[in-house]
């Protein structure tokens, strides 16, 4: 398992529409961890700073799994995830720290959480239908998750009710939750990943390290 940590995926790689780091050697693993990093940050960021104002429960999962995607794109590495996943935790430990804004429950849960099941989801996907239908997984996964602690929240007062009463909100919000991370997953796949790599991944071993 250690040697699988940050080796190139065949199915990221061959699939990814931007130009990958797919070299070997200890240089490119730290420029990919570095990506991936700065990928986390952005989640972050755009979780916590960017308002889309759509007003519909679960939509926010897209400003953590477009960036995070951007970054397997870039660094297509087996665990990427996870280490944007860290990435992300540091920067809105340190958003919030400064009070420069706040994060909900829900949406922490979906951050957090986005990078360890992408990971998990994307493993053995080398095609490109398999890679969109891990994405839509993850996202809906992670959604779901999120679902749960803001209505876990919710019912224990931790989180403002606002006009509408919890049994109103959940009824809506299983089904937009749903299908808000299954688009955000399937959304940021078809922009950073083609369809068919045209025997790209081929060419990427599975040892590369």
């Amino acid at each position: 398992m250690r040697s699988m940590v940050l080796s190139v995926h065949p199915g990221l790689a061959g699939n990814s529409r931007l130009p990958t780091l797919t070299e070997r050697g200890r240089s490119s693993n730290t420029a990919a961890t570095l990506v991936l990093l700065a990928a986390g940050v952005s989640a972050a960021s755009a979780t916590v700073l960017l308002d889309f104002s759509l007003r519909v429960p679960g939509h926010a999962i897209l400003r953590a799994v477009f960036p995070m995607a951007l970054g397997l794109a870039l660094a297509p590495r087996r665990m990427g995830g996870t280490v944007m996943g860290a990435g992300a935790l540091g920067s809105a430990l340190v958003i919030k720290a400064g009070g420069f804004a706040a994060l909900g429950f829900g949406a922490m849960t979906s951050l957090l959480l986005i990078g360890p099941l992408l990971d998990l989801a994307l493993w053995r996907a080398r095609r490109g239908w398999r890679l969109y239908l891990a994405f839509a997984v993850a996202g809906l996964a992670g959604n779901l998750a999120a679902l749960s602690v803001r209505a876990g929240a919710k019912l224990i007062g931790f989180d403002h009710l606002a006009v509408r009463p919890l049994g109103a909100w959940w009824y809506q919000a299983v089904a937009t939750y749903a299908v808000c991370g299954i688009l955000a997953g399937l959304i940021s796949a078809v922009v950073w990943f083609q369809l068919s790599a045209g025997g790209r991944d081929k060419t990427v071993s599975e040892t590369t390290p």
